[in-house]
């Protein structure tokens, strides 16, 4: 197939060069755009609604992933579709409602994602016109599949794949993966992949993580006596097959320590969202705040690094939930630190990790 002219690359001396045919298309060759970048960034996931059955939908694409459970199938299925999928859809749609976008009619989640992608395309256009920025989720929709024929469509030829998800684990960045190489083996024209790596100890994510807690911390009209470093949780099995997740959220929160320069019982980690009965990582969020106001503490705020994006498991299950378990065991001061969701210094990470990975291609 002939190549035409790059409408949007241009040699040294400012004019346009030739494709890698060396000459224009003939006059009636169909449009077939070209040479164009992409740049896909992926949430985890939302429901499209709050109602039973779009929770439904919803929880059964996320739990059936086997890469986030990995019970043999013969013991999960009928556990998920008899059980699980029959009580936790109304349960989980009632929590969703607390912190539904109303205005929007959709996740805050969604909303936030959408302006991060907004965000970094304008900023990255400005320096770059041949780069496009989509979205998409990992679970519910946009799908990710949708997102990368789209960006195809546009002429993107090379495509970067950015999981949303700074400290990297089998059931979060992997499964971002398998779905976008699951998409790939449709195509009869791939597009050339890049998928970004996990950015725990990236100085620009501790040095943003650092100065939107600080900033945080002087809104407040009490000083915490500690901060909690929450992150989602995983089975205590996975760490055991090799999941390096439980060491790199360690790592951020050492790195974060030191950067703000506290001590290390200031600055604590746990893990928080498990699910059924077998050992998760430890130790856990609700046990520890729990734990924490019993023990006298009655000024905590709690910080969500692992989360790029507010969510559920942050508003609602952190600062609601959480916040009332340490105020009935005796606490008296308690606050949820914002994700860096698409403040300045949220996007200031975001961007660095694109432009880093898209170098050799701009």
């Amino acid at each position: 197939m002939d190549q035409e002219l790059a409408p949007d690359a241009a040699s040294s001396t400012g004019r346009p060069f030739a494709g890698r045919e060396g000459g224009p298309r003939p006059a009636d060759h169909p449009a077939a755009p070209f040479g164009r970048i992409g740049v896909l960034l992926v949430n985890l996931g939302t429901p499209e609604a709050t109602d039973y059955w779009s929770m439904r939908r919803y929880l059964k694409e996320f739990l059936s992933d086997r890469r986030v459970i990995e019970v043999p199938r013969l013991i999960w299925w009928p556990l998920l579709n008899l059980v699980i999928l029959s009580r936790r859809p109304q349960r989980s749609g009632e929590a969703y409602d607390q912190v539904w976008n109303k205005e929007l009619d959709e996740s805050p989640l969604k909303t936030i994602t959408r302006s991060q992608s907004d965000k970094l395309a304008a900023s990255l256009m400005a320096a770059d016109p041949r780069i496009e920025v989509d979205w998409a989720m990992r679970y519910g929709l946009p799908t990710i599949a949708d997102r990368l024929e789209a960006l195809q469509k546009k002429g993107c030829e090379r495509t970067l794949i950015v999981p949303l998800y700074p400290q990297y684990a089998a059931a979060t960045t992997a499964t971002v993966n398998d779905k976008a190489f699951d998409a790939l083996k449709t195509m009869r024209w791939q597009p050339a992949i890049r998928t970004a790596p996990q950015w725990c100890d990236d100085p620009v994510y501790i040095d943003a993580l650092a100065r939107s807690l600080e900033e945080h911390l002087a809104t407040l009209d009490f000083e915490p006596e500690m901060v909690l470093t929450s992150y989602h949780g995983v089975p205590l099995s996975y760490l055991l097959k090799g999941d390096p997740y439980h060491c790199q959220c360690h790592k951020t929160t050492r790195l974060l320590r030191d950067r703000l320069g506290w001590p290390d019982e200031r600055l604590k980690v746990t893990f928080q969202s498990r699910f059924g009965r077998e050992e998760w990582l430890q130790p856990y969020t609700d046990e520890t705040v729990k734990a924490l106001a019993r023990s006298g503490v009655k000024r905590l705020a709690v910080m969500m690094p692992g989360f790029v994006s507010d969510c559920l498991e942050t508003i609602e299950e952190i600062g609601s939930e959480n916040a009332g378990y340490f105020m009935e065991n005796g606490g008296e001061h308690f606050s949820a630190v914002p994700c860096l969701n698409d403040s300045d210094h949220g996007m200031r990470v975001i961007e660095n990790v694109v432009r880093r990975e898209l170098m050799g291609w701009l």
